[in-house]
């Protein structure tokens, strides 16, 4: 099949054809004609298949015809990350090159002025982050009674971390009338369900089983007998120097490895920098760009950077122990492979991972064999150990310091109010005694002669007649 059996316009196909595609993916052949026929739809593929382009091309034929207002966007597309719906704009103006449709990129880290111009000028294509998105809609700078077409774009990562009350506050305000669009990689049957509320009668395309990983991906598994950070840190260099890296993602679980890792692997002479949530905008921008340029060699990031982001030319992946949620693995390794490009994934495992690598396995249904770079099992030998305490022991232990400290504050608390207390009796006790005495101790001598309230003098408004 072409994109001339889709039913796209001549001005898409030439755009299409400019881009150098001339043939569909598979998630691409069928649901560009569900969208042209304005259905609802549930995508789901593995990473790297064009998801994306799934849904700009057929929203871009869509809002060929019509005029946008101000304030009020046509159609509605929401990400979960800044740079994912940054890419989402890239594909927008890359494919809608010939038509004249205006489009808004609305991200958190970016000042309001800009996107208040834009909005007020009237755009046919928003494209969102949930933050940001319900930020403008409450400084009645957006209306969104107007959107013909509502994109959810990594719909399992928006509905199961934590954007649930944003998706269904956004959704809320939209018209009832409109077409929903779910893409993503996995699609868990718990997260299906939560998704129905916001789709009517949608059409499930599914053109890959659900966390299936690409053929073209070889993973391994390297295993660590501790969780000794040094050893995690010397064995993600190993294994990066054991191979012929030209760039690489090495993914932490936490955005403090994030910063710590990146800063290890540039101070042993390796070209990284890090990326997460907590960085400002401009900054991960600028690395994004420089890793995709190919002036980057690694880059260390948490998972804001493992959902849809289009880097074509990642030859490896690394993980620095597996993630908490067995479908992240499917994002992180989907990230080299792609459009039928060859690429490799290691993941290191240390016992107390091995029931988040057995999610894995499960998940991916399919057996990693074990890889240890030469001469890296004796270096971990000889490495001084940081106590062979693991962050959860060191966490019992931190437990155990907090539980010494509370009971100590606990018997000084006792010991002080024994104190006051006898201190009270003490104090009460030498009251008893002063009133015992007589009052006239603790008193002022009571006055002479009959007590007159105001004495001799008498204010003058007290002496009006009534």
């Amino acid at each position: 099949m072409t994109f001339d059996e889709v039913g796209l316009s001549e001005e898409l196909l030439k755009a299409v054809t400019a881009a150098g595609y001339s043939e569909p993916t598979p998630i691409q052949a069928q649901a560009i004609p569900s969208v042209l026929s304005m259905r609802d739809v549930t995508g789901i593929a593995q990473t790297g298949t064009g998801k994306t382009a799934a849904f700009v091309l057929p929203m871009i034929d869509r809002l060929a015809q019509g005029r946008s207002k101000a304030r009020m966007p046509r159609s509605l597309v929401i990400a979960p990350t800044r740079e994912l719906a940054a890419q989402v704009a890239e594909n927008f103006e890359k494919y809608g090159v010939n038509h004249k449709l205006t489009m808004a990129l609305l991200i958190g880290g970016v000042s309001f002025g800009d996107q208040d111009k834009l909005l007020m000028q009237g755009v046919d294509v928003l494209i969102a982050t949930p933050g940001r998105l319900i930020d403008q809609f409450e400084r009645g700078k957006l209306l969104l009674t107007g959107v013909e077409m509502l994109v959810i774009d990594e719909a399992d990562r928006m509905l199961d971390m934590g954007f649930i009350p944003d998706i269904e506050k956004i959704c809320k305000l939209l018209p009832p009338r409109r077409q929903t669009l779910l893409f993503s990689a996995t699609m868990p049957p718990e997260i299906a369900r939560l998704a129905a509320q916001f789709q009517n009668d949608p059409k499930r395309i599914e053109v890959s089983r659900p966390a299936q990983t690409a053929d073209t991906i070889t993973q391994y598994k390297i295993p660590l007998k501790s969780n000794d950070h040094k050893a995690r840190r010397t064995a993600i260099r190993r294994v990066i120097e054991s191979r012929d890296v030209t760039n690489g993602i090495v993914f932490c679980n936490r955005k403090s490895e994030v910063d710590i890792v990146a800063k290890s692997l540039t101070k042993h002479g390796h070209d990284a920098a890090p990326i997460h949530g907590d960085l400002p905008q401009a900054y991960r921008t600028q690395t994004l760009d420089k890793f995709r340029n190919g002036e980057l060699k690694l880059l260390v990031a948490s998972d804001v950077a493992a959902r849809g982001l289009d880097i074509p030319a990642v030859g490896h992946v690394f993980n620095y122990s597996p993630p908490p949620n067995s479908d992240d693995y499917v994002h992180r390794i989907g990230r080299t492979g792609r459009a039928g490009r060859t690429g490799e994934s290691f993941t290191l495992v240390c016992p107390e991972d091995e029931k988040l690598w057995d999610a894995v396995v499960k998940r991916v249904q399919k057996s990693v064999e074990d890889f240890m770079p030469e001469g890296l099992a004796e270096e971990l030998e000889a490495l001084p150990s940081d106590g062979g305490r693991s962050s959860r022991s060191r966490g019992r232990r931190n437990d155990r310091n907090d539980r010494s400290e509370r009971s100590e504050r606990s018997d000084r608390t006792e010991k002080s109010a024994a104190r006051e207390s006898s201190n009270d009796k003490e104090k009460k006790q030498s009251r008893g005694s002063k009133k015992s005495r007589g009052d006239s101790e603790l008193l002022p001598p009571a006055p002479a002669g009959p007590v007159v309230g105001l004495g001799d003098h008498v204010p003058a408004f007290l002496q009006r007649p009534i």
